[in-house]
């Protein structure tokens, strides 16, 4: 059960990633590192947005690189939340069950249970233009955790949040994480989230992902890279 990236390489114009590592089933994983230093591009071979030049990307041995986008095992969510404006938010929810919204009583029950479970309770018939940054970022919530993929992946989707409200959101991934046995890679610039939320850390520095080591003993001693990114 574990995702693998075997000797992956992939060139975008003159920039180039690699990495050869292995994250754990289940494991929680911060993916830090400078701008521009391959850190969405990694989440982006896993997501089959791109495929690698060479090597491969695996999840359970299987190489991924013949399934599209839609039929990987994965979630993902980014800052914007990816929220349709003309759909309510409980028809929002469905769509990680049914892309054609045309839901059983049982699938209309488990909407509802999903919103409740991030807070949104009684919320299914609003807009998302109506709801503030924070319950939006509960709706794409309730969609992951309703969708059940093994393997979540965020893209900075709470970088615009307060602290407060971003600590909140960093707690319910952790609880739809656990409840569906996911495995989570977390794309942040900020060092306090990946010690909140991550069990593991993999840094990203000058095109090279680095296997994942724990979390606090890494940024309390970080390799020379990720310590002048840090500052």
């Amino acid at each position: 059960m574990t995702l693998e990236f075997r000797a992956a390489r992939v060139t975008l114009g003159d920039f180039t990633l690699r990495a050869d590592l292995t994250v754990p089933a289940g494991a929680r994983v911060a993916v830090i590192g400078p701008s521009g230093s391959g850190k969405s591009t990694l989440l982006a071979l896993v997501a089959g947005f791109l495929r690698p030049d060479a090597g491969a990307v695996l999840w359970q041995g299987r190489d991924l690189a013949p399934l599209p986008p839609g039929e990987r095992p994965v979630s993902i969510l980014f800052q914007d939340q990816n929220l349709f404006p003309h759909l309510t938010v409980a028809q929002n929810v469905a769509l990680g069950l049914r892309p054609d919204l045309r839901l059983t009583p049982a699938q209309h029950a488990a909407v509802a249970a999903a919103l409740q479970s991030v807070g949104l309770a009684g919320m299914g018939g609003r807009r998302p233009a109506a709801l503030s940054g924070g319950q939006q970022g509960r709706v794409a919530l309730a969609r992951v955790g309703l969708r059940a993929r093994p393997i979540l992946l965020l893209d900075e989707a709470f970088a615009a949040l307060g602290p407060a409200l971003k600590d909140e959101m960093l707690d319910l991934v952790a609880g739809i994480a656990r409840d569906g046995n996911a495995t989570v890679l977390m794309v942040t610039h900020d060092p306090d989230d990946a010690r909140r939320f991550a069990d593991l850390t993999i840094v990203v520095d000058e095109g090279v992902a680095a296997p994942p080591q724990p979390t606090g003993p890494l940024l309390d001693n970080p390799p020379p890279g990720l310590r002048a990114y840090l500052g």
